[in-house]
C-alpha cells in the first residue's frame, strides 16, 4: 500500500504536491488544512483522512477531528497536529504517529513505531524546505519517504 502523508497545506495545493502523490491509495492530512476543498483536491486522487490544526477555523474546524485513530495494510497509527500532543505511552500502542504543525519534516523510530512529520507543502514559512511523506506499507513494515516538493 502507498500511503502519501501531508501537513500544513494553509490552503495552498500545489500542482508538485498532487504529481508527487499520485499513485497513492490513500492520503493522511495531519493538519492546517485551510479551506475544505484543499481535502477535495486530494480526494481525487486517493480517500483522504485529516485532522484539523492550530489555525483551521469555522467549517474546516468543525468537520474535522483533533485527533484520529486508524490502520495502515492492518498497522495501527495514530495522527495529532502537534508533536508535543503525543502522549510517551503511545509509541507502544500504534506502528504510526505522524504529527505536524512545525513545518519541518521528522522520521524518528521509537522501536517498532514510526514518528513521522511530513513538514509542511502549502504556504512557505520559516524558511524550511516544502516537503511531503510518502510511504509503502507492506508485510507488516512501513517505509519511510520524505520528498521535495519544490
Amino acid at each position: 500500500m502507498r500511503v502519501g502523508v501531508v501537513s500544513d497545506t494553509h490552503n495552498l495545493l500545489r500542482p508538485e504536491v498532487l504529481e508527487r502523490l499520485a499513485g497513492c491509495e490513500r492520503i493522511l492530512h495531519a493538519g492546517d488544512v485551510g479551506d475544505l476543498e484543499i481535502l477535495e483536491g486530494l480526494r481525487r486522487i486517493a480517500p483522504v483522512e485529516a485532522i484539523r490544526g492550530n489555525t483551521d477555523a469555522g467549517a474546516t474546524a468543525a468537520g474535522l477531528p483533533e485527533v484520529l485513530k486508524g490502520e495502515l495494510d492492518g498497522l495501527p497509527f495514530l495522527m495529532v497536529h502537534r508533536r508535543e500532543d503525543i502522549d510517551r505511552t503511545w509509541p507502544a500502542r500504534f506502528r504510526l504517529l505522524v504529527f505536524g504543525h512545525s513545518h519541518r519534516p521528522e522520521l524518528e523510530w521509537r522501536g517498532d513505531c514510526l514518528l513521522l512529520n511530513p513538514g509542511a507543502c502549502g504556504r512557505r514559512r520559516f524558511h524550511l524546505p516544502l516537503t511531503l511523506a510518502i510511504l509503502t506499507v507492506a508485510d507488516n513494515r512501513i517505509v519511510p519517504e520524505i520528498l521535495s516538493v519544490e
